[in-house]
């Protein structure tokens, strides 16, 4: 996984850091992590920290002054990036939802198939979840089916935050004016990629409900992402940054 950075956003993540810096570390000599951690109050940064001299020159901390949201946490990650050289910009969750091993699918898949965006989905073969209530799996599933409806793109697991971009895409995008900071946060991104018609594909993986930790889903996220769709079609029909 040459030239790529792997961003792993962290609020309250201690029982899960570690494991999680040790196993991507596992997979690749050549990748680099940043953790943007938002102030966790249970020591995660300090973790971090504690890691980065066996980890010289590859692990990187970003710590914020406040919890500001998934989306802020990110666009702050691919900026710290951008000022770099890094080509492969890598999203993963910290509570291992998401399959570290994985990382290493994305990848060649963008490398074998001159892809600008990879997504790890969760609905491209059917659904793909462990250990989630049948009440959380059908209200993501349906949110994907509304935020296809709504926006026209195709994607199949369009909230899916386990993805890869190429440089190119982000330096596309105007960063600064991304509006969303949950998980609507995830739809923006994708719909503007494709708006630019860049070269996207869903890969098929399994997702695990955390072990460890606690989820940061609450109502507030989920009206963002329903209204904040609506409000994002509109605006593309007549605003240029979606261009």
């Amino acid at each position: 996984m040459k030239d790529g950075l792997i961003i792993i956003p962290t609020y309250n993540e201690v029982e899960n850091i570690v494991l999680m810096i040790d196993t991507v570390f596992s997979l690749s000599s050549d990748v680099h992590i940043l953790v943007v951690d938002d102030s966790s109050p249970d020591g995660t940064a300090k973790k971090v920290i504690s890691l980065q001299e066996k980890y010289n020159n590859r692990l990187f901390l970003l710590e914020r002054t406040e919890k500001r949201g998934l989306g802020t946490a990110y666009i702050a990650g691919f900026k710290w990036g951008l000022n770099k050289s890094y080509q492969y910009f890598f999203q993963i969750d910290c509570d291992f939802s998401h399959n570290p091993n994985d990382l290493l699918r994305l990848y060649s898949s963008v490398i074998s198939r001159n892809l600008d965006l990879c997504i790890g989905s969760r609905y491209i073969s059917g659904i793909n979840v462990v250990n989630w209530p049948i009440s959380r799996v059908l209200l993501s599933y349906f949110a994907s089916f509304y935020v296809r409806f709504i926006t026209g793109m195709r994607i199949k697991d369009p909230t899916a935050g386990f993805v890869l971009y190429k440089r190119k895409v982000l330096e596309s995008i105007p960063l600064d004016k991304v509006e969303f900071v949950g998980y609507a946060f995830q739809i923006e991104m994708k719909f503007r990629t494709w708006k630019k018609k860049f070269r996207i594909m869903e890969l098929p993986i399994i997702f695990k409900d955390r072990e460890r930790g606690v989820s940061k889903l609450n109502s507030s996220i989920i009206t963002e992402a329903v209204l904040g769709v609506l409000k994002m079609k509109i605006k593309s029909i007549f605003s240029s940054n979606y261009k």
